[in-house]
């Protein structure tokens, strides 16, 4: 099985903050948003950065997603989220310290059972005197509800007896690992299909004198479980030295991938199961000789705790107050309907509010949308032509629905004929708020590239917003890939529109001031021209981002299977958001299927999940265009290859794993340069022949 692996910097600097922050009914970690020295990437499951917003206004915004948390004040914010912080704190507190006889803090992280540090503790950790968690020597970067993530950065002359530490009574290393060794007497195959070219790319090999060949890689040929000592000393027999290490990760949300410099170790607690009332008992085949089982706990739903009969047990969150969490007295139902009622009026005053405040503002922006559009109209450094309503009208018999080229959440497209414009797109938007028009307009008319759709005008008449585009008249890229329109599009076709649009996507990034983010690449955002050249368009999302601000936050918006998963987890806007979008566009290429089917099984309805596990696999042929198959041969096979891997990187997680836009188009030029000399070789070959 070939991987596309993500890399992982070796970077000996003290890592960034990470919070600490899991579902309640399977967190480990205290849930109470602890900051500590943690690992660079971290498990899916860490759902907010350091990078991220705050907390508090994280919550705010998912329990109350109808309030506007950038137009509240964050002293209202930090008023209402006072007692509710403090309430978890402190239940998480007293839950991480009931267990008797077990240090459970290390500097400012705290753990909870069966963890600790210190005789007492189910499962006993290391704490160094920097309070730094660390096991087996190795520091610690996230513990889940089944795992144990550890930091296992690349040394030149780590013995392979070192890992034996890893594989104790109660935590052991996982299949998920694989393991790079150096100094092998044997040449067999350890069970691993990374080339050697990459693995000396991706782990520096020449930091210790070392080339590709000299180091291998195991892996083992479980798909899931862990591994045994006995198991781990057979396979690795005649190898001395353990250089680095990376783990496999990979679901329907987080892109599979390989992570280099970390290592999974499962836990469990060996015995019967000792859960406590409201848990799930998960039975578990540990590696230890005997063919003994152990078992780990978790808490129903609604309920909150480690799950352990000998730990913080579970608690109903919505029952019980934090003061009576030690000697688990709840509240009466007078006292929990007085609490709620209270609450309930809070949220009721708060959201009377903010609709006030929202409607108020609503009426200073109708008043002077006109003023603010032609302001800032006169601010682009391009002219503007401004179309009456009349003629708009006129253009396109009075907004008939046999013009409309497409329809959208915010606007309807129409095709129309101006007297002094020839055929134009007419896009007719739904909302009535100036800032957005005026600032798509002076986005658009400030950029000037070929693969852009070019803004030929506006009208703000009469209530209506309406702009004017050139008109494309080969429809967009999605119609084509679904046969809606044309013959089909060939793989040659293909990446010569995917090469164009990066670039035009990469000027957007990089050669505009201030750079702007497009927020809605898709498909059916890039329309063709006569000679299928592509036109990147729709910019009613599109945001100019000062380079000066290096933490944007937005509110989440774009087409259902494009956006950026980590936009919907911190609301961080970054330019990879665009990348990622177009990952999934490259996807499309590739394979013409729909962005979302709940026709395909489960785990494949988001395309981007379903190209990353098939790419990951090698298996990129089972997914791609039977279309493209017509006119297969060795360099289109190769050529798709290559595109997927890009497409791979591009739909990352992770954000610092993918490639920027500049290297993407780069990548893709040289795919299409590639292609075109292999036709012409061909085409020559052919008339060589003939003659």
């Amino acid at each position: 099985m070939d991987l596309f692996e993500v890399d992982m910097p070796y970077n000996k600097c003290t890592p960034p903050l990470t919070i600490w922050q899991h579902p309640p009914s399977h967190s480990i970690l205290r849930s109470d948003f602890v900051a500590s020295p943690t690992t660079k990437k971290r498990e899916s499951q860490a759902l907010y950065s350091s990078q991220s917003s705050s907390p508090h206004s994280v919550c705010f915004h998912l329990l109350f997603p109808l309030i506007d948390r950038q137009r509240m004040s964050s002293s209202h914010q930090n008023l209402f989220f006072f007692f509710f912080l403090l309430f978890f704190e402190l239940v998480f507190f007293f839950a991480a310290t009931r267990a008797s006889g077990c240090n459970q803090t290390c500097g400012s992280a705290t753990v909870s059972y069966p963890f600790g540090f210190s005789d007492g503790c189910g499962i006993r950790l290391n704490c160094s005197a920097a309070g730094e968690m660390q096991l087996s020597g190795h520091r610690i970067g996230v513990i889940t509800h089944e795992a144990i993530i550890l930091d296992v950065q690349p040394v030149c002359d780590r013995p392979i007896l070192a890992a034996e530490g890893l594989f104790r009574s109660h935590y052991a290393l996982t299949s998920s690992n694989t393991l790079f060794l150096r100094n092998c007497s044997s040449q067999r195959d350890y069970g691993c299909s990374i080339s050697t070219e990459k693995m000396a790319r991706r782990l520096n090999l020449t930091s210790c004198g070392l080339q590709g060949d000299d180091t291998v890689c195991y892996s083992s040929r479980k798909t899931d479980g862990f591994l045994s000592w006995e198991e781990f000393t057979e396979a690795t027999a005649g190898c001395a030295f353990m250089f680095a290490s990376a783990r496999y990760e990979g679901d329907t949300f987080s892109n599979p991938s390989l992570v280099f410099g970390e290592a999974e170790t499962g836990w469990w607690l060996n015995g019967e199961c000792r859960c406590a009332a409201n848990a799930n008992c998960k039975r578990v085949d540990t590696p230890v000789s005997g063919g003994s089982t152990g078992f780990r706990c978790s808490c129903h739903e609604g309920f909150i705790g480690d799950g352990f009969a000998d730990g913080a047990g579970c608690v109903r969150v919505r029952n019980c107050r934090s003061l009576s969490f030690i000697s688990n007295d709840c509240w009466s139902d007078s006292k929990v309907a007085a609490f709620v009622g209270g609450i309930l009026a809070a949220v009721s005053l708060m959201l009377g509010l903010a609709f006030f405040r929202h409607y108020i503002r609503r009426l200073a922006t109708a008043s002077r949308g006109k003023q603010i559009t032609r302001r800032l109209l006169s601010q682009t450094s391009c002219t503007v032509v401004t179309f009456s309503l009349k003629n708009v009208e006129r253009a396109t018999s009075n907004f008939a629905g046999t013009s409309v080229l497409g329809a959208g959440a915010y606007s309807t497209v129409y095709v129309g004929k101006l007297s002094n414009a020839g055929l134009v797109a007419i896009k007719r938007l739904k909302h009535d708020d100036a800032d957005l028009v005026a600032n798509e307009i002076k986005l658009v008319s400030s950029v000037s590239h070929p693969n852009v759709v070019r803004l030929l005008g506006c009208c703000i008449e009469g209530g209506e917003h309406i702009l004017v585009y050139e008109f494309m008249p080969n429809g967009t890229l999605s119609q084509h890939l679904r046969r809606e329109r044309g013959h089909g599009l060939s793989w040659h076709a293909r990446v010569s529109i995917a090469a164009d649009v990066a670039t035009a996507v990469a000027y957007l990034h990089t050669a505009v001031q201030p750079p702007i983010y497009h927020r809605d690449v898709k498909s059916s955002n890039i329309l063709l021209d006569y000679n299928l050249r592509p036109k990147l368009a729709d910019f009613g999302l599109a945001t100019a981002v000062m380079v000066e601000s290096s933490n944007v936050s937005i509110v989440p918006q774009g087409t259902l299977g494009y956006v950026d998963p980590q936009c919907r987890c911190n609301f961080h806007l970054s330019e990879k958001c665009d990348v990622y979008s177009f990952g999934v566009v490259l996807a499309e290429m590739i394979t013409a299927m729909k962005v979302v089917d709940f026709g395909r099984a489960t785990s494949e309805v988001n395309l981007a999940a379903l190209a990353t596990d098939r790419i990951g696999k090698g298996m990129v042929e089972d997914i791609v265009d039977p279309f493209i198959k017509d006119d297969w041969d060795g360099r289109t096979r190769a050529s798709v290859q290559e595109v997927a891997e890009v497409a791979f990187r591009c739909l990352s997680f992770y954000r610092e794993a993918r490639p920027s836009m500049a290297e993407v188009a780069e990548e893709l030029e040289r795919i299409r340069i590639e292609d075109c000399r292999s036709a012409t070789e061909k085409a020559t070959d052919s008339v060589g022949i003939l003659n």
